[in-house]
C-alpha cells in the first residue's frame, strides 16, 4: 500500500502502518506513541478546513486498521494526499 502526501511516499503492508509513519513525520505532533484514534483527532482538526470530520467515525466499534483506511480513502477523496496500488 502507497499513500502520497505531496511529494512523499508512505510505504506499508497497512493502514496501520502508513498512518503511524504519517505520526512519526508530523512535527508539531506531539502525542507520538499513543493511541491510533489521538492522532486521526489531531490530524482532523488540523486538516479541518479541508476534511469534514464528521466524515469519519472514530467510535471504539471499528479496529484500527479499518480506521486508518477509512481515513487514508477520506484524505485521498478530498485531495489531502492519494491512495496509489502498489501493483
Amino acid at each position: 500500500m502507497i499513500f502520497q502526501v505531496g511529494e512523499k511516499n508512505y510505504r506499508g503492508e497497512s493502514a496501520t502502518e502508513i498512518l503511524r509513519a504519517l505520526e512519526q513525520d508530523t512535527a508539531d505532533y506531539p502525542y507520538r506513541g499513543q493511541p491510533l484514534r489521538k492522532f486521526l483527532r489531531w490530524s482532523l482538526s488540523q486538516l479541518g478546513n479541508k476534511l469534514p470530520a464528521r466524515e469519519l467515525d472514530l467510535s471504539d466499534r471499528l479496529t484500527d486498521e479499518a480506521l486508518a483506511l477509512s481515513y487514508l480513502y477520506l484524505r485521498d477523496e478530498y485531495g489531502a494526499g492519494e491512495l496509489l496500488n502498489d501493483r
